[in-house]
């Protein structure tokens, strides 16, 4: 089965895939707006410092795994520990939480396609009016727009890992790069934007407390892919004779200079289109940055540039944005996918449609419950609030579960897989894995204290977000 597989065509298109799984809506926006409210260059620090010492190590363990059992995440653990083992349990979180994180993700995927038509068909004034976005997503057209990327995403996912993912990535990736540094240049010669460059390069140590820290790392575990089952799948597509340790560098550079530069495009682009801009606003989550505050920020563009440059400006950074919202969202779906496949010996065609009737209902579910609904919209209530079956999925899958699955993907790997094991998978493709400090690190990481911090950081996020109990 293993000879049969589909592999990605060259160590680029991996690279590209992988990164495209990791790039999307929180490293475009999520990841400045943190840096902004959290010590500026001081946050910057922080987070690249989490990539290197934990993140790595675990990147290298699931795509380890992946590339070894050729496999799917519940595949993978099943075949490493048996079908009977409890290490199932760490499979199945890992196959469903990609699956419940792409039914939140195809809600935003939808806004932000009908943001970028909306921006190019010249709509931009209204979009930047007060109450447009609770509007919009609450107008049947939402079910047009849900349709149409259904349908895209659908054809892409059918035409397989080589002509539909490999390719996709080799396309819009290169491309996001390029928009978003012909953006980031075109910000930058305007007036009052080192004013942004300051507020968001020179660091503000008297910011930096426990709980930037645990946002830094959170960052940092949730933009790199981490915990969804998506490296353990793009692993079992990568040739024997590529370097995982050297795959695994490479998309964490691509991640986090994407979000770097991202952050030179909209903390500075805030301050040129309006230089009155209050900082507390920049504590709104990345939705609301995006969908809210930033349509207000193109529109006052007009001042330089007139109403249709704006418009040009506002439809390039959506475009960006849906670009990169596409990407991941394609990713994290080859996951259950590439599960139908294996565990249920299903086509590829089977698979999409399959996924597809499974997940239709969740993402009509979260689509109406903003309000079309009282019932989806009212959903539950914990921790004094109440939450919406949008907002319940999130604080599960997105917030909470990932740093678990990093958790039990480490134990796992180094107490049931055993080390050898994984040292020898290491060194397919990479005879200079075996005797280098990586080696020694990744294997004293894995054991250790990665696991230690992911631990905590689940726990904490647990009590916080289900109990109101901070322990920071």
């Amino acid at each position: 089965m293993s000879n049969q597989r589909e592999q990605f065509r060259s160590r680029l298109g991996f690279i590209l895939a992988a990164a495209g799984s990791a790039v999307g809506i929180g490293n475009l926006v999520g990841f400045p707006v943190n840096a902004a409210k959290s010590g500026g260059a001081a946050f910057l620090l922080i987070y690249a410092a989490f990539v290197v010492v934990i993140c790595l190590p675990v990147m290298m363990a699931e795509m380890a795994l992946g590339r070894k059992t050729q496999r799917n995440p519940l595949g993978a653990y099943q075949a490493v520990a048996g079908k009977g083992s409890l290490w199932r349990f760490g499979g199945w979180l890992a196959l469903i939480t990609p699956f419940m994180i792409a039914v939140f993700y195809q809600v935003l995927t939808v806004w932000l396609l009908g943001y970028f038509i909306g921006a190019v068909s010249g709509n931009l004034e209204a979009m930047a009016a007060p109450g447009y976005f609770g509007e919009f997503i609450n107008a049947n057209g939402v079910f047009i727009y849900l349709v149409i990327l259904t349908m895209v995403v659908g054809i892409i996912l059918n035409s397989g890992v080589q002509n539909g993912i490999e390719r996709l990535a080799k396309i819009l990736m290169p491309s996001l790069f390029v928009m978003l540094i012909v953006l980031t240049i075109f910000v930058l010669t305007l007036p009052n934007a080192l004013v942004g460059v300051k507020y968001y390069l020179v660091p503000d140590f008297s910011k930096i407390n426990l709980e930037v820290v645990n946002l830094a790392l959170s960052q940092a575990f949730f933009s790199l892919s981490l915990g969804m089952g998506i490296l353990i799948t793009y692993g079992s597509y990568v040739s024997s004779k590529e370097s995982v340790a050297g795959g695994a560098k490479m998309v964490a550079a691509v991640d986090t200079s994407v979000a770097f530069f991202a952050g030179l495009l909209i903390l500075p682009a805030i301050f040129v289109f309006n230089p009155d801009t209050d900082t507390a606003e920049l504590s709104s989550s990345s939705v609301s940055l995006v969908f809210s505050f930033l349509p207000k920020i193109f529109l006052s563009l007009q001042a330089l540039v007139g109403y249709v440059g704006a418009s040009l400006f506002a439809s390039a950074f959506f475009l960006l944005v849906f670009f990169a919202a596409l990407t991941s969202q394609v990713s994290i779906l080859q996951v259950p996918i590439s599960a139908f496949q294996d565990e249920l010996k299903f086509s590829r065609f089977k698979s999409v449609l399959a996924l597809g009737l499974c997940a239709g209902l969740l993402v009509i579910a979260s689509t109406v419950s903003f309000g079309m609904s009282s019932f989806f919209t009212e959903f539950v209530s914990y921790a004094g609030q109440t939450k919406s079956f949008f907002d319940v999925i999130i604080d599960i899958f997105y917030e909470t579960i990932l740093p678990l699955n990093g958790f039990i993907i480490c134990l796992f790997v180094v107490y049931k897989w055993r080390r050898s094991d994984f040292n020898d998978e290491m060194s397919i493709g990479d005879e200079a894995f075996d005797k280098s400090l990586t080696k020694k690190y990744v294997n004293l990481a894995l054991g250790t204290f990665v696991p230690a911090i992911l631990l905590f950081v689940f726990v904490s996020t647990v009590l916080l977000k289900f109990f109101g109990v901070s322990v920071i």
